[in-house]
């Protein structure tokens, strides 16, 4: 990484950021990420962008999937970060993942306070990432938690 992307880097991790898990299912079965960067994009047509690396390993999957999910997660589930943010983790495997998939096969994670089913809208590849924008077909909210976020390299949450 360059001197300036370093600086980028430690700076942005000043600024809070929601955590959540992006699902999708491929010929090889459920692939899934923990991603921190993720945003409303419209409300008229209501779009969401996600942010995904290229060399992410649900990539492959994300990059031709005409479905997906996005789960938000609550303070609680730093354990289910960290598994989904691990290379070459068993994730579908784990105790921690409860989980079942669609009638069209997309794993939804059963304990994410938020999921957002999406089909994919548009990638739009900008460096080293790609925006998915998704359009949302189904979204499940069960309100009470407090969110997981990552501030300055570490778990916190808002209460």
């Amino acid at each position: 990484m360059s001197g300036l992307g370093t600086e980028l880097r430690a700076a942005l991790r000043d600024f809070p950021q929601g955590v959540g898990i992006v699902t999708a299912s491929g010929p090889e079965g459920p692939v899934g990420v923990t991603v921190s960067s993720f945003t409303s994009a419209s409300l008229h047509p209501p779009l969401i962008v996600v942010w995904i690396g290229e060399g992410a390993s649900a990539w492959p999957v994300l990059r031709t999937a005409p479905l997906f999910a996005v789960h938000l997660l609550h303070a609680g589930q730093t354990g289910l970060s960290d598994l989904f943010a691990k290379t070459g983790a068993d994730r579908w495997g784990h105790p921690d993942t409860r989980w079942r998939s669609d009638v069209d096969g997309v794993p939804h994670l059963l304990d994410a306070p938020v999921r957002l089913r999406c089909r994919t809208a548009r990638r739009i590849a900008v460096g080293d990432h790609v925006a998915l924008v998704g359009e949302p077909l189904e979204i499940q909210h069960n309100a009470g938690n407090p969110p997981l976020v990552r501030f300055q390299g570490r778990y916190t949450s808002v209460t």
